[in-house]
């Protein structure tokens, strides 16, 4: 997982409230490999139209805001079912900042376990986030995690409340497999002790 620090970059204003993860990314994509690129599907019914065109009104489809890496969306964001696949279609598309006033508690938690940063915030202040991206589409936005902080171009930081773990989690680039490896020693250990407390557990071949 690639750490995350800080990050300034354009940002995306989404102005969809109750994005669901069916709609990140449509149930019938699921079977698709993920290495073909998850990012081809994402947003796909909303984005496209049903010739498979995109739609010009669609934000994620308008050149100024192209390869933009931080999305900026309205409340409950990823809400629905628990498909990891809608965070995936989200970090394939280079996505690696969502800032919405409220999210789907199972995509926030899926969301950090793969390296992208939910960020909550007031309405009001995501409301100010769209103005500002929409007057001028290349105004950076930086997103500080070690400072928790959100500041748009020649304004005062924004704060951000985030986990303690979570943070330290991204800051490191640490997802859940690289938690369990750092105990590899301590799981080995434990393994080879309890073959020689209890060896009629151990596999015969």
């Amino acid at each position: 997982m690639t750490p995350f620090g800080t990050l300034t970059a354009p940002a995306v204003p989404l102005r969809l409230a109750n994005v669901d993860t069916d709609q990140l990314l449509p149930g019938r994509f699921l079977r698709k490999p993920r290495s073909d690129g998850y990012d081809n599907y994402l947003f796909h019914d909303v984005r496209r139209d049903a010739d498979g065109g995109l739609r010009p009104g669609f934000p994620l489809n308008d050149p100024r805001w192209a390869d933009a890496p931080i999305l900026v969306a309205d409340r409950n964001f990823g809400g629905g079912s628990s498909r990891e696949g809608a965070v995936y279609a989200l970090v394939d598309a280079g996505i690696r900042v969502v800032i919405a006033p409220s999210f789907g508690d199972i995509f926030y938690s899926n969301a950090i376990k793969n390296g992208l940063l939910p960020i909550r915030l007031p309405i009001e202040t995501v409301e100010r986030l769209w103005a500002i991206a929409e007057a001028d589409p290349s105004a950076p936005l930086t997103v500080d995690l070690e400072t928790r902080t959100v500041r748009p171009a020649n304004a005062a930081p924004l704060p951000f409340e985030i986990d303690a773990f979570h943070r330290s989690c991204l800051l490191a680039g640490t997802d859940d497999i690289d938690l369990t490896l750092a105990h590899a020693d301590a799981i080995a250990a434990f393994e080879r002790d309890d073959r020689r407390a209890r060896p009629w557990r151990a596999p015969v071949a």
